[in-house]
């Protein structure tokens, strides 16, 4: 009876549904949600890689495959296609949505359904067919800003997430059931994952505060360091006098408020006196060196260091190429990890509600991909032809729809038995 049994705990750093994994405090719970919303909003590096993933995943192609070869398996993955197109949000909308999870680990999405009732008012019933199954109303992001707690049971098993979004700020929770969670990685089970940016973190601090440094030398190397006199007599350090407290303050006020700009001008009393101090030569650190050795690093955490080629001294085509190959096999990966959500929770749950419509097909259909970066067709070409010369591979049908498929050629026709007219024209033709 005991094999059974679960004994052991995973081992979560949990305390009343919030996690503790991360040993930073800055990077705990919501302080470490709005570092991460600043490093994408703010930074241009790491705002330029999330972008260069937002546009490569869009013009990612989107498929589904039957589970079976039977009549039913086909109808199903057409049925789940269909689903996906019939959402009041695009399917490419959703996905970026999803891609959130890159930023802060993780994004969880409510699957919101509706009965197919064809063209009508209320969005619950509202769609392009009217063949009464259930299908995807939507499947909107639960923001990981508005994360309250996870809830869970004393066996470590999620039941869903509690949030206090606004504009009420009431606490909403969404059963496990209900949701998809998306996470870049798991550990122990840990519902928020790791965002890709962690390793980054660091090298982004600095270089934020450099730059800060930087551009406040900047600007009093161009104004002077303001230096205020007291007249001969005056003791503006005497803090039992309030007019002399009062005096310093103002002085201070003078001094910090100095600008080169258009309104730029002090007045001052008599017998006080302001100079600006220049500095006397060059500073004895590159600054523009150091941060772009940030920036490198930040780049290489996520293997997007490609995008700073040409901004430096060094740095081949080749390499260039090998690098972006590698950022689009991790990209590729984590669409693997997307579509594998899909497959083992939305799509069957989908399946499952429309009761018996699917009972006869042989397993789930599935959501699958297309490639991220576009075939080389010179290197295809070039292998096809020894390949072939060698005896290994001859020509057919499916491998020149593959290679109509890498070249971005239209599909093959079927001109047999009408006489040189393709079978949909002659029906046409027919009709």
């Amino acid at each position: 009876m005991g094999y059974m049994k679960e004994f052991g705990r995973a081992g979560q750093k949990r305390t009343g549904g919030i996690f503790y994994e991360e040993f930073l405090p800055e990077l705990q719970g919501k302080k470490g949600i709005e570092t991460y919303r600043e490093m994408a909003d703010n930074d241009d590096v790491v705002g330029a890689i999330l972008f260069a993933v937002d546009m490569l995943i869009r013009g990612c192609s989107w498929d589904t495959q039957p589970g079976g070869n039977t009549p039913a398996d086909e109808e199903a993955a057409d049925f789940v296609w269909q689903c996906m197109n019939d959402m009041t949000e695009t399917w490419i909308d959703t996905i970026s949505e999803i891609l959130s999870m890159l930023t802060y680990g993780w994004s969880a999405h409510e699957i919101v359904y509706k009965r197919r009732m064809g063209r009508k008012k209320d969005i619950r019933l509202n769609s392009k067919y009217n063949d009464g199954r259930i299908g995807w109303q939507k499947l909107p992001i639960r923001s990981q800003e508005t994360l309250y707690r996870w809830e869970y049971d004393d066996n470590d098993n999620l039941l869903g997430l509690t949030q206090m979004p606004p504009p009420k700020f009431d606490l909403i929770t969404i059963p496990a059931n209900k949701l998809l969670l998306f996470r870049t990685k798991s550990s122990k089970g840990n519902p928020e994952g790791r965002s890709i940016l962690r390793n980054s973190y660091r090298s982004w601090y600095f270089k934020k505060r450099i730059q800060e440094i930087e551009g406040i030398g900047i600007e009093r190397d161009l104004a002077g360091l303001p230096v205020m006199t007291a007249p001969e007599g005056v003791d503006i350090w005497d803090n039992d006098d309030k007019n002399m407290v009062s005096a310093r303050r103002e002085a201070e006020r003078y001094v910090k408020s100095i600008r080169r700009d258009s309104l730029e001008g002090v007045v001052k009393l008599e017998g006080w006196k302001l100079e600006l101090l220049t500095s006397g030569g060059k500073r004895n650190f590159d600054t523009n060196a150091i941060i772009e050795r940030y920036d490198t690093r930040i780049a290489m955490t996520v293997l997007a260091d490609f995008i700073m080629l040409g901004h430096q001294s060094t740095g081949t085509y080749n390499l260039g190429s090998d690098k972006s190959q590698m950022f689009s096999v991790a990209i590729g990966a984590y669409l693997d990890m997307i579509a594998e959500v899909f497959n083992n929770k939305a799509i069957p749950d989908l399946i499952d509600m429309n009761g018996d419509t699917f009972k006869d097909i042989t397993d789930y259909p599935k959501i699958i991909h297309g490639e991220i970066e576009n075939r080389n067709i010179s290197e295809l070409g070039d292998f096809i032809q020894k390949v072939s010369s060698a005896g290994f591979i001859s020509p057919d049908e499916q491998l020149e729809d593959y290679l109509r498929d890498a070249a971005k050629l239209p599909e093959r026709a079927d001109y047999s038995g009408n006489g040189g007219t393709s079978p949909e024209k002659s029906e046409f033709k027919e009709e």
